[in-house]
């Protein structure tokens, strides 16, 4: 028999806990390195596990890996070992070091910060995915940073903003594909009333970006571009934009450095593996965050938090504004507490087909809401697979990143205008 899952405010206490133990207190003290994310984690899930009622600990513990072992958490992981593996060894091989003096010299300096929100924009949009567009560029991000005196979070998230605008919109992203089939729209309507909503948002940032890089300069001598070794970032960004399987494309990129490499003699075979072997141990605290996020996650599920976030804001839903905000805010926190934001969708969507009927919310606009906000939500928390995969690339903690979040912060904002404006008018 399966337990049917009843609303209960405790079993978000785990959520709480970690919120409290990793970002107010890193807040606090003004040290985001000062508690371990996974720390954090280990006590949250401990608590998770502790707190499910009518079953051996056997059984919970059980339930905590199914969670932790979820097809879409062990999808996120063969990501990042294969992203690892390939940024080590590009780096190894000097594709990195080549790719960054390539922008450095197409790109005029003050067009730096636009140009790199651009391609960002650019690669999500054509490959439906922001992990993939974070991974293809957050290390020649980081190289641009290095080289031109910008901070390394500000840089890295430009990068993670311009990686969800595409999330957001695209017509191959899988929380546009989720948010359209829950609510029953087409895609391309979708996309239309979604673009309206965000599309300020994206400007303006871009427009931010080109002011706040007028005065870069590049502050280190360039070395003359090697093509050869720009053939890797250029396949793996050419395989990306054309359509191809996120994992198909590091494979590519990780065979592809490797023949360089050794053509080169810009290390032999041993040096290769040990590049390789270097980049996957190197994401190690990341996997392990990522099957200890799912299991505990999957706890809060299991004993009815979800179920009670989804109760309590649909109890006292009366006008097609509300309606509107309800969805938002469902979405919200269910992502909040999935960290996953096609999950979030595919949780909340019936509910919100359900309220949008109700109270004559046009299915597009319903569609947007759904995926600006669980977008929204996405980009911003610390502990989702977009800023963990980021943070670890650039070396630095998720927290610092977050500050500098314009455009995940300005397109919540933007949403929360239109609901509350009714825009766009005509879908509303």
């Amino acid at each position: 028999m399966i337990k049917p899952v009843k609303a209960n405010f405790w079993a978000l206490v785990p959520l709480f806990i970690f919120l409290g133990i990793y970002l107010i207190t890193s807040l606090i003290v003004k040290d985001f390195y000062k508690v371990p994310i996974t720390v954090a984690f280990v006590i949250s899930s401990v608590v998770a596990i502790g707190m499910t009622r009518g079953e051996k600990l056997s059984e919970r513990v059980s339930r905590f890996s199914a969670g932790a072992s979820d097809p879409n958490i062990m999808l996120m992981l063969w990501i990042f070992i294969l992203a690892g593996s390939f940024a080590q060894s590009a780096k190894a091989m000097g594709a990195i070091d080549a790719t960054v003096n390539l922008a450095l010299q197409i790109l005029p300096d003050n067009l730096l910060l636009g140009g790199i929100f651009i391609a960002a924009c650019f690669i999500s949009l054509s490959v439906g995915t922001s992990v993939g567009t974070i991974v293809a560029l957050t290390p020649v991000a980081v190289g641009i940073a290095d080289k031109t005196g910008v901070e390394l979070p500000f840089m890295v998230a430009i990068v993670v903003g311009g990686a969800f605008f595409g999330d957001n919109l695209s017509f191959i992203s899988d929380t546009t594909i989720a948010a359209t089939k829950t609510q029953e729209c087409q895609m391309k309507d979708k996309f239309k009333v979604n673009s309206m909503i965000v599309l300020p948002a994206a400007l303006f940032v871009l427009i931010f970006y080109i002011i706040e890089g007028w005065h870069i300069q590049v502050r280190a001598h360039l070395a003359p571009i090697e093509w050869i070794k720009v053939i890797p970032y250029l396949v793996v960004l050419g395989t990306a934009i054309a359509g191809m399987n996120v994992m198909l494309v590091l494979l590519l990129g990780i065979g592809i450095t490797g023949g360089i490499g050794l053509c080169n003699s810009s290390f032999d075979i041993f040096g290769y593996f040990g590049a390789m072997g270097n980049g996957i141990t190197g994401m190690g605290e990341l996997i392990v965050i990522t099957l200890l996020a799912g299991g505990m996650l999957e706890m809060i599920r299991y004993n009815g938090g979800i179920a009670y976030i989804i109760e309590r804001l649909t109890r006292r839903v009366n006008s097609k504004r509300l309606a509107e905000l309800c969805i938002a805010g469902l979405v919200c926190l269910a992502n909040l507490c999935t960290a996953n934001n096609t999950i979030a969708i595919i949780t909340t969507g019936p509910i919100a087909r359900n309220i949008a009927g109700r109270f004559g919310v046009d299915k597009r606009k319903s569609a947007s809401i759904l995926d600006t906000f669980s977008c929204f939500v996405q980009g911003i928390i610390p502990y989702g697979a977009q800023m963990l995969i980021a943070a670890e690339l650039a070396g630095i903690s998720p927290l610092s990143i977050i500050r500098y979040l314009y455009y995940p912060i300005l397109i919540g904002i933007c949403g929360l205008l239109a609901i509350l404006l009714r825009y766009p008018r005509h879908y509303s």
